[in-house]
């Protein structure tokens, strides 16, 4: 389940994300971009990230459709979690074209908000 909290920085949703990924998540995600954000308006994201049991087929489906319909949109991610496959996952986002990722452990909070906001 994704949870939306507020944000430190007015460029950046903060989310946090523990479970499995829903069709409701994605489309919960893109309704509040185009609630905040103008349709190509830079965003970056800050995610903690707890113990995740999975995605469903149509989540991860959904998720495709909102990362390649806002993609010209992404700046920053930031990755907060003590998994190392999650670790991996947001090292693998820096080679991404014009995005870039960081991951930051448990407890690193502040570093990652310091980050986001350079």
């Amino acid at each position: 389940m994704l949870s939306i909290f507020p944000s430190k920085d007015k460029s950046t949703i903060a989310i946090e994300f523990a479970g499995k990924a829903t069709k409701e998540d994605a489309q919960n995600l893109d309704r509040y971009v185009q609630n905040n954000f103008e349709e190509n308006e830079k965003f970056n994201f800050l995610a903690i990230m707890h113990d995740i049991d999975g995605m469903t087929a149509k989540g991860i489906v959904n998720g495709v459709k909102f990362d390649v319909k806002r993609w010209k949109q992404f700046n920053k991610f930031a990755v907060i979690s003590d998994k190392k496959w999650i670790e991996e996952l947001a090292e693998a986002g820096t080679h991404l074209p014009g995005i870039k990722a960081r991951h930051f452990n448990k407890g690193q909070e502040n570093e990652a908000w310091d980050w986001i906001k350079k």
